[in-house]
């Protein structure tokens, strides 16, 4: 089959691989259908996931067919349409059992499919603990309106559950990125009374304006300003940050009023400095990543209902045999690029 391959630090390549097969009878086999690239597949291109294993298939945002599953597999069957979870976890462990899953001490725990075993842009993929990381798509849901619950969705959804978001708040979101779109859609079902997008991108800009004329879009530029201007206490009552750019971390807090809520979404490819004297008597409350994707059920059926659709960040569509055509558009952000799909069919 074919499957793109992380080869070594800058380096990937389509190449041909043996089909997967159990390794476990907690395991399934999925023939993915439908595939897409995200921004943290390019960070493992460019040796900022340490963890990362050279030779394994690469992505992690997939959805597919079920083909065959392991004895103890009870929740999906051959046939199944699924979306597969970004993360591993047992369902077991301490944190399993309290909602922690990204931090699952089985030795394949968290983030390990496209990662630390092979992933989901090939043609096959085996997935642990199937009865976890697999989701039933229900049949009126599409594979394109479900490819992304497993990751940048569950991203949003878990970013804006642990917010503590309330009716009367004016929620900051940094970056409309993929992950910051996603975002942005999960925190309108928590019905904040005002948001506020920052983007720099004008292009993204006027995505979220015409999808999203509810929004208020901003720019880095005299931001805290401009959410003091908008907001009641000085400041944003939630701060979301999905943009992950050098300076954005600092601004996060900078426009959070005293006593807010900061979400850190994003990934860094360095460190970040909290500068305590500069912030002293914000009495901020700081939130981190990784998601803890554990769900993936309760967003299809809100998918299914009407009340998320990430299709528009679709713009562009692949077959795997062009992946690497895919990835030049994607990484370089080229023609206004949000998202890509990437389908294995007819290649």
């Amino acid at each position: 089959m074919l499957a793109y391959t992380y080869v070594e630090k800058g380096k990937f390549e389509l190449r041909e691989k043996e089909k997967p097969v159990l390794l476990n009878e907690k395991d399934a086999i999925v023939k993915v259908t439908l595939s897409s690239i995200c921004t943290s597949d390019l960070h493992i291109k460019h040796g900022s996931v340490p963890r990362a294993v050279p030779g394994i298939t690469v992505g992690h945002e997939m959805v597919g067919i079920v083909e065959q599953t392991g004895s103890e597999v009870k929740k999906v069957k051959p046939g199944d349409r699924v979306t597969v979870n970004v993360e591993t976890f047992c369902g077991k462990c301490f944190f399993c059992q309290n909602g922690y899953v990204n931090n699952c001490t089985d030795k394949d725990g968290g983030w390990a499919l496209g990662c630390r075993i092979d992933g989901g842009q090939a043609e096959y993929v085996r997935v642990p603990y199937a009865d976890q990381g697999l989701n039933i798509i229900p049949e009126k849901v599409t594979d394109e309106q479900a490819l992304f619950v497993g990751d940048i969705l569950a991203t949003g959804f878990w970013a804006a559950r642990i917010s503590e978001i309330k009716e009367e708040d004016t929620v900051l979101i940094l970056g409309a990125g993929p992950t910051g779109i996603c975002t942005l859609l999960c925190v309108m079902l928590k019905k904040p009374k005002r948001i506020i997008v920052c983007e720099k991108d004008e292009a993204r800009r006027k995505f979220v304006q015409k999808y999203y004329p509810e929004v208020i879009i901003a720019q880095p530029e005299n931001l805290p300003e401009f959410v003091r201007e908008n907001s009641e206490h000085g400041g944003a009552d939630v701060v979301l940050e999905v943009a992950g750019a050098k300076d954005t971390f600092r601004l996060a807090w900078e426009c959070a009023r005293p006593n807010a809520v900061v979400t850190v979404v994003a990934l860094y490819d360095e460190a970040q400095i909290l500068p305590l004297p500069d912030m002293y008597g914000k009495n901020l409350t700081f939130k981190t990543g990784g998601v803890d994707g554990c769900d993936c059920e309760e967003i299809l059926h809100l998918i299914e209902e009407g009340k998320i659709d990430t299709t528009p960040l679709i713009t562009h569509r692949y077959s795997l045999a062009h992946i690497e055509e895919a990835y030049d558009l994607f990484e370089n952000r080229k023609d206004n690029v949000i998202k890509t799909a990437v389908f294995t069919d007819n290649i």
